[in-house]
């Protein structure tokens, strides 16, 4: 499952939008998030005092609205076993290509950057 960003602050306060995140997470085996769309992880408490991050101009309202996420800046995106969240749009495109070396083969991701014409920029962490 992932969860797109955007502008979320209307999604926020939709309860059955939270609540079919919530749901759906429970049964998902993987369950990623790319930009500001940790911020809908964290309200369906799908993101609890995980290792997290978002887009960078957002890191400081993620902070404060879930004070228990640790927030890693300066990353494309954190893999925390089964959840995973990224930055902003492109970072979500190398996390994309993570979760392929991840689901498949570090071999498909580094074929499937090339055949995009991507420079797939790797976390050193």
């Amino acid at each position: 499952m992932i969860v797109v960003g955007g502008v979320h602050t209307t999604e926020l306060e939709k309860t059955n939008v939270i609540n079919w995140i919530n749901s759906q997470s429970q049964t998902a085996s993987l369950v990623a998030s790319v930009c500001t769309g940790a911020f809908l992880l964290a309200k369906a408490k799908v993101l609890q005092d995980h290792k997290v991050t978002t887009h960078w101009e957002d890191i400081d309202d993620l902070a404060t609205m879930f004070p228990k996420l640790s927030i890693i800046k300066n990353v494309r995106w954190v893999d925390e076993s089964n959840i995973i969240t990224s930055g902003g749009i492109s970072a979500g495109i190398d996390m994309s290509l993570h979760l392929v070396s991840k689901l498949h083969s570090h071999s498909l991701a580094e074929k499937t950057a090339k055949q995009m014409e991507f420079l797939w920029l790797k976390n050193e962490s």
